[in-house]
């Protein structure tokens, strides 16, 4: 269900910091017509840790609605809080979602059994695919390849998310897991290389800007064409790149501004990206192809 390429959509909020519905509407309806295979809200590039609950469930609620079981909805519950974590589960399941992804415990740093227990608990008390979420980056934990694999062997834990960076890790992941077990990148400019060692994907923040090439991408990678799949990874390689110049989602937003699909708004601690980022958002855009003649200049930035 959820292999190919799932975008980890951005939640977009109006000047005053509230909830765009009728805009985030409009980027799920994007994405399907340009053939994303899943979707992904509430994760961390859509904000979560400052969404409300009602704000969370409202915008799986959205995401469902359009999706209309077109096309999985893979949506955000994680948390160092266990018991928290499994009752939204419990609500996303109430509510239709197809599967849950769950980031990490942050800051707590549990150990390798405290994570292998704690995924264990939410997938006994949820019953839906689980994609686990390892981006020690982050969380400051890294979700070993032994506990991956101890993971793997859960019912409903179907996959992992890897964001380490660490190739070397995802193979090693691959090595121990039943083939049946997805292992999604979670860094867009890893999809190619990741899918040589046997991933299944993206679980994509680039795909907000360009839906339909990261679809082909992970179809050409999971059709083994890798001759077409580099050719469309060196094309958006500066984009990749370009969306982590600051934190992940300062400058993915403020792309999607400068391409007039969204007004750039940030919830604190998140702040608009400093001018000279911007600048070379704006280049990158240009190069890509991405801005037309009448988009914003400079994109209005707020924050909320």
């Amino acid at each position: 269900m959820f292999t190919g390429c799932g975008t980890a959509l951005v939640t977009p909020f109006r000047p005053d910091g509230s909830l765009d519905e009728a805009t985030f509407r409009g980027l799920v309806r994007r994405q399907i017509d340009h053939g994303i295979n899943f979707l992904v809200p509430c994760g961390t590039t859509g904000e979560s840790p400052t969404l409300t609950r009602e704000e969370h469930l409202r915008v799986v609620e959205i995401t469902l609605e359009e999706a209309k079981g077109k096309i999985p909805v893979l949506a955000g519950a994680g948390g160092y809080n266990t018991a928290e974590v499994i009752a939204l589960g419990r609500e996303l399941a109430a509510m239709g979602a197809d599967g849950i992804l769950s980031v990490a415990p942050y800051y707590n740093k549990p150990t390798q059994e405290g994570l292998f227990q704690h995924y264990r608990a939410i997938a006994t008390a949820v019953e839906l695919p689980l994609i686990v979420y390892n981006v020690p980056g982050r969380t400051a934990v890294n979700i070993e390849p032994a506990t991956i694999a101890r993971l793997s062997e859960i019912e409903y834990i179907a996959g992992v998310k890897e964001a380490s960076g660490n190739i070397a890790q995802m193979g090693a992941i691959l090595n121990l897991v039943p083939e049946s077990f997805i292992v999604l990148s979670g860094d867009d400019a890893l999809t190619l290389p990741l899918a040589a060692l046997g991933g299944r994907g993206i679980i994509s923040v680039v795909s907000n800007e360009i839906p339909a090439e990261m679809s082909r991408l992970a179809k050409f990678c999971n059709e083994v064409n890798f001759h077409a799949a580099r050719k469309l990874h060196r094309r958006y390689l500066p984009l990749m790149d370009v969306n982590f110049i600051e934190s992940s989602p300062i400058p993915v937003k403020a792309a999607m501004g400068l391409m007039d699909l969204l007004d750039p708004v940030w919830r604190l601690p998140l702040v608009a990206p400093k001018p000279e980022s911007l600048a070379k958002i704006k280049s990158v855009l240009e190069f890509c192809g991405l801005l037309s003649e009448g988009a914003p200049q400079q994109g209005k930035a707020h924050v909320a």
